[in-house]
């Protein structure tokens, strides 16, 4: 039994065996910390229940509850004939639906053929089928599509023994359909390494885009300190130019200062000429 906390998962198991063998009751938090087993008759067919931690239970981080989850297989050795995958009815929210695709991930794709969709809490549907409810939510649908189209609806109510007949008849039918195999760890290890290949890719991508990124800022980094370098090299360039211009300016004022002032110093001597000639004139005529 897999799925994520508080689904009824223990229940459920206490369903099955027709007496309390896991600890069960209403909790927001996983009662369950490790794998549990319980094994008896049930209807005539002797039957092991594993119970499991829930998945992203609060109070575990997720490598800790992947190998719990993992231990489940050693529990059922040489292997479960099937994953009952718990979900309680209601709203199917995201983090069930991020718990399904966990599921997924640990025990890989082949764990589908070996699952069915176990829905808790029965009595919610208040008489109403539970094809209706399904035909609602899309993503259910899916899972059931998923897990060989099989499902089931669980009350949880211990003396109620015919809806755990009709679940191992569809257990029955289901490793009947898998020709009587089992989901094996040689399957679980594929999972595993699948799972590691995966890490490995994303780690790889994540270190691809960390070296883009870095090269994208040393490239803005240089482009921004190239554009300081050319702004500064503008600005001296402009200054340099109005310098220059400057510069020129005040040759062309001194000439025309230099100009003017050998104008004024012609014309004064012009003006001073005559004024020269007439006393050397008048000078001639008083000695005569």
């Amino acid at each position: 039994m897999v799925g994520k906390t508080g689904a009824g998962k223990s229940a459920t198991g206490n369903t099955i065996m027709g007496k309390d063998v896991f600890e069960s009751k209403f909790s927001f938090e996983s009662l369950t910390k490790q794998c549990a087993k319980a094994s008896g008759e049930v209807d005539g067919q002797k039957v092991a229940v594993i119970d499991t931690p829930g998945v992203f239970d609060t109070d575990t981080d997720e490598q800790t509850t992947t190998k719990h989850l993992a231990q489940c297989i050693t529990y059922a050795s040489p292997g479960p004939h099937i994953f009952l995958i718990i979900i309680r009815l209601g709203r199917f929210t995201d983090e069930e639906q991020d718990s399904v695709e966990k599921i997924e991930e640990i025990f890989g794709k082949d764990s589908h053929k070996y699952s069915m969709v176990l829905f808790t809490y029965g009595d919610l549907l208040e008489g109403q089928p539970i094809e209706k409810f399904l035909s609602e939510c899309e993503e259910l649908q899916e899972l059931v599509n998923k897990c060989n189209g099989q499902y089931h609806v669980f009350n949880n109510e211990l003396e109620d023994r015919s809806q755990v007949r009709e679940l191992l008849d569809k257990i029955r039918n289901i490793t009947k359909k898998n020709g009587g195999s089992h989901y094996t760890n040689e399957m679980f290890q594929a999972a595993e390494k699948a799972i590691e290949e995966e890490k490995q890719r994303i780690l790889k991508e994540k270190e691809e885009e960390m070296r883009k990124e870095r090269e994208e800022l040393e490239k803005e980094i240089k482009e921004k300190y190239e554009e300081e370098i050319q702004k500064v090299k503008d600005d001296l360039k402009k200054q340099k130019e109005l310098m220059a211009q400057q510069e020129r300016e005040m040759e062309r004022r001194r000439r025309e200062m230099e100009a003017m002032q050998r104008n004024m110093a012609r014309q004064g001597a012009e003006r001073s000429q005559p004024a020269c000639n007439t006393v050397q004139r008048h000078c001639v005529c008083s000695i005569l």
